[in-house]
């Protein structure tokens, strides 16, 4: 068994997971399911009161006119950006460097739309305002990821989104939002939904993430623009049969926990604070600005796999279920917050995080 694998064992095996709502297996859908009337109808190629409910009542949510449900954010936004390429007839699109569609999806806006994307600011940084006034001429669209999940889940102040919006207007170049974590930025911001999505032209929201549902995306914005979205859905395979069960869930859990956003954000400033406290230990960003952010180890990831599985073992407490490399002595984790975190014993907690400063100081390499 490799290292890890025994981490993500140990992890599977503790009995206080940090992070999270809990496992993903079938009990996702039979809690969202408790409640259901069973004669109810499902949705049919995305007609149907259980689909056109959820669109109308996440369109209001997002102060949008009209929204569609697809089955994953991946296609919703290549067919947003595709929608503006061809309304402005400019096959050319910007967005961060680490934006998902550029770094998880194999080209696949490139191969299935033959769209460019212009690549703005760096790997380490948010995009700002200088970097969208001095973006070249012929971009359709710029897209904004919040947070900027890869660099920490950073986050721009709200005035200089504000400004990027209005320059977005003033030379007519469309600004859509990636926003997979929307529901999780709003108590930083102090922002409705509505506020934050009028910046925007179209909008994505996840409802797998910190929603806890079992997949799927909503894609909002003006009418014609979501009809035409409607179209592309049918063209990417995306108009299934039926969908009621990503719906019926995205639905449950929404209620469940959209007004626990606030919550989940002070207890990740929370729980940043211990892991800063530890030597060798940094989360990104400093103080969290939603409910997910990485820590970084100031030592190889072979290494700290072999204490942090001691410390699970020791203290029932699980940290993180997987770390990244980011050279040959360092690495990090992600950290998201959910309900796990409100149910944990914070005496075994205080001794996970005592263990691990022990550990990072006696283990200087």
């Amino acid at each position: 068994m490799n290292n890890t694998k025994s981490l993500s064992t140990a992890f599977n095996q503790a009995a206080y997971p940090v992070g999270g709502h809990g496992k993903r297996n079938v009990q996702v859908l039979m809690e969202a399911l408790k409640d259901i009337d069973g004669s109810l109808e499902s949705d049919v190629y995305g007609k149907g009161k259980v689909i056109e409910d959820f669109q109308e009542q996440m369109a209001e949510y997002l102060g949008k006119e009209t929204a569609v449900f697809f089955p994953s954010g991946t296609m919703a936004q290549q067919i947003a950006l595709r929608i503006w390429c061809d309304q402005k007839g400019v096959r050319r699109v910007a967005y961060h460097p680490l934006c998902h569609l550029e770094i998880h999806e194999e080209d696949g806006l490139k191969e299935l739309h033959h769209i460019e994307p212009v690549l703005l600011a760096d790997n380490g940084r948010l995009i700002g305002l200088e970097d969208v006034q001095h973006m070249p001429e012929g971009i359709a669209c710029l897209l904004l990821e919040l947070p900027q999940r890869e660099i920490g889940g950073q986050l721009p102040d709200y005035a200089e989104l504000e400004a990027i919006s209005t320059y977005c207007r003033e030379q007519e170049i469309k600004l859509h939002l990636d926003g997979a974590r929307l529901f999780e930025i709003l108590p930083y911001y102090q922002k409705s939904a509505a506020e934050v999505c009028a910046l925007f032209d179209s909008v994505y929201v996840s409802f797998y993430k910190g929603i806890g549902g079992i997949a799927g995306a909503i894609l909002a914005g003006d009418k014609a623009f979501t009809n035409e979205s409607k179209v592309w859905k049918r063209r990417h395979g995306g108009d299934l049969i039926s969908l009621y069960p990503y719906i019926l869930s995205s639905d449950y859990y929404f209620k469940q926990r959209v007004h626990k956003m606030g919550q989940y954000y002070e207890e990740a400033k929370e729980l940043a604070e211990l892991y800063n406290q530890c030597h060798g230990v940094a989360t990104m960003p400093v103080e969290p600005v939603s409910n997910m952010f990485h820590v970084h180890f100031d030592m190889p990831i072979e290494q700290l796999e072999s204490i942090l599985i001691r410390i699970y073992e020791s203290t029932d407490v699980g940290l993180t279920q997987s770390l990244r490399k980011t050279s040959e002595t360092t690495c990090y984790c992600e950290v998201g917050i959910g309900d796990h975190y409100a149910e944990l014993p914070k005496d075994k907690v205080k001794i996970a995080f005592q263990r691990l400063d022990e550990e990072m100081r006696s283990s200087v390499v």
